[in-house]
């Protein structure tokens, strides 16, 4: 049986929703969701569909492929199947002039089949709406990413140093951490919001693999196996002794994820001057860890931060060479990549509940990337770290 957001859940987001499209867009009269996580987040089931959500009136599920799936595996109160979108239009109120859609999901031809039969001219966004109600995690959420949380410490902190060993590959030890992970209970997925962004498993690497580019927007890098599939790790290159072992991955349980980064040192210690600029990084996430409370603002945070940092500690902090990542933490949930960010622009005050992954990290060229990352919930005092507490750099030997 499959385990069901329950229905006073989903009706509890839906009026969050409803009262921040309120908030930020008056006169709204009807929504439109078809982004999958969205789905899930609203309805309990990642259907082939639409979420039709009216401003006075019921929301309904319409579903097109799998209606028979919906029924079962969600508690949402009007669920309706169809065969297209003139169906949706048939048994739905005129929406009006103006729609709003997720734009940062919907191409151009699902717009354009929509509009053939819902009589609107105008649309609007509403991704800063659903990013900003899916911020705040309730206590359900909250339990599913606690249990993420401890599968990920235990995995990271527990299990890789056991799979080490001289000789593998890092497609070997990819292969392996995600067999481990989805043994313990990890959904087996890593899901993203930008579009086209893939990884599995996590980015990993030895030594100066973890500093190689990549198209992802962090201060981690991969050689993966190929230009073709830049991700897992590469077949060629094997663990050897002195080598710094790098992993930053994401652990999920139905649907909700963690983000840590953890380190080893394999066979012998890395040069004291890495050891001593990765305690730094620890240092700063406790730091920032002390500010996630309820109104702090996180652009101050990133700026406190980055504002007293050395020139020559900046020089390769968040990255390496002129590849940095511009934020120090970032929301995480049903995506990796959510808000709110530690970073500048992000000026609206942190609430209770909220949930981010804090990633001081620094590029040091000959040994690869040392650091940290944890995922934090923002609380009265502070954040609470829900995967570990391990300061990382963990000996192998």
């Amino acid at each position: 049986m499959h385990a069901r957001v329950p229905p006073d859940e989903l009706e509890e987001r839906m009026h969050r929703f409803i009262a921040q499209m309120d908030a930020d867009n008056s006169g709204w009269e009807c929504a439109a969701l078809f982004g999958r996580i969205n789905l899930y987040y609203f309805t309990g089931t990642m259907q082939d569909g639409m979420l039709l959500i009216p401003r006075d009136g019921d929301a309904v599920l319409w579903v097109r492929r799998s209606y028979e799936r919906a029924l079962d595996e969600s508690l949402f109160p009007r669920i309706e199947p169809m065969d297209s979108y003139r169906d949706a239009a048939q048994g739905s109120r005129n929406p009006g002039d103006t729609v709003y859609l997720e734009t940062e999901l919907v191409p151009l031809a699902l717009f354009q089949r929509l509009q053939k039969h819902f009589p609107f001219s105008r649309f609007r966004p509403l991704d800063l709406q659903v990013s900003k109600v899916r911020a705040v995690k309730s206590a359900y959420e909250l339990s599913r990413m606690e249990q993420a949380g401890r599968i990920h410490e235990r995995v990271l902190e527990e299990c890789v140093p056991r799979i080490l060993t001289e000789g593998m590959s890092e497609a070997d030890f990819g292969s392996a951490v995600f067999s481990v992970m989805v043994r313990e209970g990890h959904h087996g997925i890593v899901r993203f919001g930008g579009m086209g962004i893939e990884i599995v498993v996590g980015q990993l690497g030895f030594g100066e693999s973890s500093l190689y580019p990549t198209s992802f927007d962090g201060p981690g890098g991969c050689y993966g196996l190929g230009p073709a599939v830049p991700v897992l790790g590469s077949r060629e290159r094997n663990l050897a002794k002195g080598d710094l072992v790098f992993i930053d991955n994401a652990c999920g349980v139905e649907g909700y994820q963690t983000d840590k980064t953890m380190t080893y040192m394999f066979g012998k210690p890395v040069p004291d001057e890495a050891i001593g600029i990765h305690h730094q990084c620890v240092d700063l996430q406790n730091e920032m860890a002390t500010l996630l409370k309820p109104g702090i603002v996180p652009s101050e945070i990133y700026s406190g931060i980055m504002d007293g940092l050395s020139p020559v500690f900046l020089e390769n902090f968040m990255g390496y060479g002129n590849r940095k990542a511009q934020f120090l933490g970032h929301g995480v949930g049903l995506q990796v990549d959510e808000i709110p960010v530690i970073a500048r622009g992000f000026d609206e005050p942190l609430q209770e509940g909220m949930t981010i992954a804090l990633e001081p990290k620094y590029g040091v060229g000959g040994v690869g990337m040392v650091g940290i990352e944890n995922t934090f919930v923002v609380t009265p005092g502070g954040g609470r770290s829900i995967t570990g507490t391990s300061p990382g750099l963990i000996p192998v030997w």
